[in-house]
């Protein structure tokens, strides 16, 4: 990148480092920022800074707070006797925007992953097991449908059943709006053995 100045290479460099941004996103991030008036971009910097320096884990569920306990796990309206297992906080908000589910989380902040050397220690399988206490009727395993979303739902069930909590997982197959013809074998397997009566 000789044909920019260094401030302006090194704000392309940090835009590229995020993840699914390209040099071109990265470049156009850049520039956009620098069109931008400089109390604009002053706000966009204090914004970063703040996030970074004021957010925390919380210490029940593991979800991002300004406080020691999330807004989720403090509320009263929430049904804390069923926990909704999920891999990391881009899931959780994406359970949450469906307002479907009224109980409360816990965040493991990755999968199993033996390929990429992260075992069952390395994620919050210890934390969630230390959460089951006499109030917890079920937990729902809703990390992805992949081989490490698989293998971390399997391995945390078998942990729980012993203890007598009702384990479910999320039920998967074909999205709304899908044609079957378009569909894989193994999503369509999943689809039949998650059917439920009408």
């Amino acid at each position: 990148m000789d044909y920019f100045s260094a401030p302006i290479a090194n704000l392309i460099e940090e835009f590229e480092k995020l993840p699914g941004i390209g040099h071109k996103t990265a470049s156009r991030l850049a520039f956009y920022i620098l069109n931008q008036p400089m109390e604009k971009a002053s706000d966009f910097a204090k914004a970063l800074i703040e996030a970074k320096e004021k957010t925390k884990f919380c210490s029940v569920c593991g979800n991002l707070t300004e406080h020691e306990v999330c807004p989720i796990c403090a509320s009263e309206k929430r049904d804390k006797s069923t926990i909704c297992v999920v891999s990391d906080f881009k899931d959780l908000f994406a359970m949450e925007k469906t307002h479907e589910f009224n109980g409360v989380y816990h965040i493991l902040q990755g999968v199993i992953s033996p390929i990429n050397g992260i075992g069952p220690d390395d994620i919050k399988i210890k934390e969630l097991i230390s959460r089951l206490n006499g109030n917890v009727s079920e937990v729902i395993l809703a990390t992805n449908l992949n081989v490490e979303g698989e293998a971390t739902a399997m391995y945390i069930s078998k942990l729980i059943k012993p203890m007598g909590i009702k384990v479910t997982r999320i039920a998967h197959g074909i999205p709304v709006g899908g044609d079957l013809e378009y569909t894989d074998e193994v999503t369509l397997t999943m689809a039949m053995e998650a059917r439920r009566e009408i």
